[in-house]
């Protein structure tokens, strides 16, 4: 069994405590009052109380750390150094929509670094953890990235520009790019459970951009964690700032990035 360090323990709960409302909220979709954030970006009454369960869980804890949240924007803690990154509803479109595919997604940064990670989802109880230099674990499982080589063989998971969001045409040339290389391209709506999937060895690779940090601080060290590689478009690491992910292993991240790049210059 594995032991649970007291930040992942922490992470854990909070978002346990948080996932039952989710579930029952889900089941009465129809119910839910709903008010539009922006042009097909919703935000919903469960997606602001899963917040406030996991900030009262998470500022118990560590009372002195700031605060990083979809729904309520940064506050500062006295420790300036450590925050938590919380995404209470990743998928939120999905989830009003009846999809079963959404998650939670928590990350502690200190100094700077994210070290610690989880992805839970409501629905099924799985739960994808990582730490800084322990690896990326499924409950007492470790994970690692696929081991496929040839993009023939691989399933990628994108994300797809909508309503008001995203460069619909830089899409659709990556697209284009893309498809003809390989077994199958996803697109599910979740992107901190895409990342997550990755790590697990479920999808092959990913790529998206206009994320947002807190759709991407824990499955950025999920990937890294289970052994696998991420870049922005430009084959930097400015994943967050840039808002541009390419995942996978070595040979797939570096050919599906060769691809994003060229596909970026037509």
């Amino acid at each position: 069994m594995v032991l649970h360090s007291s930040l992942i323990t922490v992470m854990e709960k909070a978002a346990r405590k948080a996932s039952p409302k989710l579930r029952r909220d889900f089941n009465e979709v129809d119910a839910l009052q709903v008010s539009r954030k922006g042009p097909a970006d919703f935000v919903s009454n469960a997606d602001r109380a899963a917040e406030e369960t996991i900030v009262e869980i998470l500022s118990h804890a560590r009372p002195d750390w700031g605060l990083t949240l979809e729904e309520s924007g940064h506050t500062e803690g006295a420790d300036r150094g450590s925050r938590w990154i919380v995404d209470p509803l990743d998928g939120t479109t999905n989830f009003l929509h009846g999809i079963p595919h959404f998650a939670i997604s928590i990350a502690a940064e200190v100094n700077g670094e994210t070290v610690a990670a989880l992805v839970h989802q409501p629905l099924t109880g799985e739960s994808f953890w990582a730490e800084k230099g322990r690896g990326a674990w499924f409950s007492d499982r470790r994970l690692r990235v696929a081991a496929r080589r040839d993009l023939a063989d691989c399933v990628i998971a994108t994300g797809i520009p909508f309503m008001g969001h995203g460069d619909s045409p830089a899409f659709t040339r990556q697209l284009s790019a893309v498809m003809p290389e390989v077994a199958g391209v996803r697109r599910f709506g979740a992107a901190a459970l895409d990342l997550a999937w990755v790590a697990a060895g479920r999808f092959d690779g990913f790529w998206e951009s206009g994320l947002s940090e807190w759709d991407v601080a824990a499955g950025i060290l999920l990937v890294k964690e289970a052994g696998g590689f991420l870049c922005d478009y430009r084959g930097g690491d400015a994943m967050v700032a840039r808002a541009e992910i390419v995942a996978g292993n070595s040979q797939v991240q570096s050919r599906l990035h060769k691809l994003i790049t060229t596909a970026n210059k037509g």
